[in-house]
């Protein structure tokens, strides 16, 4: 579909993600609607031309004005979005969020969904793993409840006449990017530039994906696919090491900082150590990123210097 001239609703609008796709949308000429609880989200994100509803998708009023007849696509990002989580009650809200957003769309006749799913849904798989890898066993309880999410979704594209597009994002970076490692390691080298805490063993190695490249490839998706489920990585060609992005943070701040670790190969309780994402399907439609995930972290971290 054609994402011009169109009405727009985000939910989590007011998020990380969330706020760069709004501003994106609108200044492609789209009408946008933001529906944000503002738990993650930051309402000084929104830009003002968009129509803000605030609440949570789960109250019944807060659906009846978010989700109208004249909306012509959704981009789902609402969520509880702590991928370290390790509580069921993650799964049941988010699925919850899903569930319901779409029994209004139904209800209403929207039928166009784009959602922001994960690479932790693979769990550990074979590197570069691609989107028809089997089987899904995911190891995080956040990975779950996006696997779970993905296949109501599915259900509504292959049995209720939905067009659904799933995004298997590798790690996004960028400004207004929080409770991640770089924002993390910038916060414990302001505390305290002579030593630096790093989760795990420092040799997690992950794809970066800067954010302006994550919001090109989300709308590329959307306007070259059409099938009834569209799922596609997110990702890049290239990933980085926490050791390496410790180095890239202690150099842009200017300190050299002894590093603690606390031992394993994970940072927390269902993190997979080793991620890289195919993208032989993205590319296909002639998308690229445009920086390399070193200089996704590097880029951030001057960002982040100043905003936080």
């Amino acid at each position: 579909m054609s994402i011009t001239d169109s009405h727009i609703l985000v939910t989590g609008g007011g998020g990380f993600v969330g706020s760069h796709l709004v501003e994106r949308l609108l200044a492609d000429g789209n009408d946008v609607r933001v529906v944000d609880n503002l738990s993650n989200g930051t309402e000084s994100w929104i830009p003002g031309d968009a129509e803000l509803v605030v609440g949570d998708l789960t109250d019944q009023a807060v659906l009846d004005e978010a989700v109208t007849p004249d909306i012509d696509l959704v981009f789902h990002l609402a969520a509880d979005k702590d991928a370290s989580r390790d509580d069921i009650a993650q799964f049941r809200s988010n699925n919850r969020l899903t569930e319901v957003l779409l029994e209004q769309m139904e209800s209403v006749g929207v039928d166009r969904i784009a959602f922001t799913s994960s690479s932790t849904v693979y769990g550990e798989a074979p590197r570069p793993t691609p989107e028809d890898y089997a089987p899904l066993e995911p190891i995080s309880i956040y990975g779950a409840g996006k696997l779970a999410e993905e296949a109501l979704l599915s259900v509504f594209g292959h049995s209720h006449d939905f067009t659904v597009w799933n995004f298997r994002f590798a790690n996004v970076v960028g400004s207004r990017l929080r409770g991640a490692v770089v924002p993390d390691f910038i916060e414990k080298l302001r505390d305290d530039p002579t030593t630096l805490e790093i989760l795990g063993d420092g040799r997690q190695e992950k794809s970066y994906l800067y954010i302006d490249d994550c919001i090109d490839a989300m709308l590329t998706i959307v306007e070259q696919t059409e099938r009834p489920v569209n799922t596609f990585n997110l990702g890049t060609r290239t990933t980085t090491s926490v050791d390496r992005i410790a180095t890239i943070v202690a150099d842009e701040m200017g300190v050299d900082p002894s590093r603690e670790y606390t031992g394993g190969k994970r940072g927390w309780t269902g993190d997979v150590p080793k991620m890289r994402l195919s993208i032989e399907k993205l590319s296909a439609l002639g998308w690229e990123p445009t920086v390399s995930s070193d200089e996704a972290i590097r880029r951030t971290t001057r960002t982040l210097l100043d905003e936080l």
